[in-house]
């Protein structure tokens, strides 16, 4: 269920989404309230669950992460759960998510090097028993969007 938000509090999101470690205070000012609100309301925010949490966006390519792909996973019926335990503990798996169509997840992937996307996917990945097929897709650029 969608939490109640108005005006103000999509405006706190909005600032915080471009530069999450920005003061209570910087918050305030450029949402037109007192400091006091703006505490109030983000303490509401994060209470509702509305705002998970705060991390920092990192440069895959000066992390060392340079290749980046998206991998398609069918996976046997009903295997969902078992296999979200799985992506818990792969650290090379930067986002996931269970979609609907041709196929059943959609990785996000980021690696070293095409030998590493290659032992992750054929020695790691394809050996899970839940695991039907996968297909890969290189990102060739990724545009920063905000």
């Amino acid at each position: 269920m969608a939490a109640q938000l108005d005006d103000t509090d999509r405006r706190i999101i909005a600032l915080l989404r471009a530069d999450g470690r920005m003061s209570i205070r910087a918050v305030a000012e450029r949402a037109h309230i007192s400091r006091a609100n703006a505490y109030s309301r983000l303490e509401r925010l994060r209470d509702n669950g509305v705002i998970r949490g705060f991390t920092a966006v990192i440069d895959p390519e000066k992390y060392g992460t340079a290749l980046s792909a998206y991998v398609s996973v069918s996976i046997e019926q009903h295997s969902w759960e078992r296999f979200r335990e799985y992506l818990r503990d792969i650290p090379e798996v930067d986002h996931a998510a269970l979609v609907s169509g041709d196929v059943d997840l959609l990785l996000l992937v980021r690696v070293t090097d095409a030998a590493a996307l290659r032992t992750f996917v054929l020695e790691r990945l394809q050996r899970l028993p839940e695991v039907r097929s996968t297909q890969t897709m290189f990102i060739l650029d990724e545009p920063p969007l905000r």
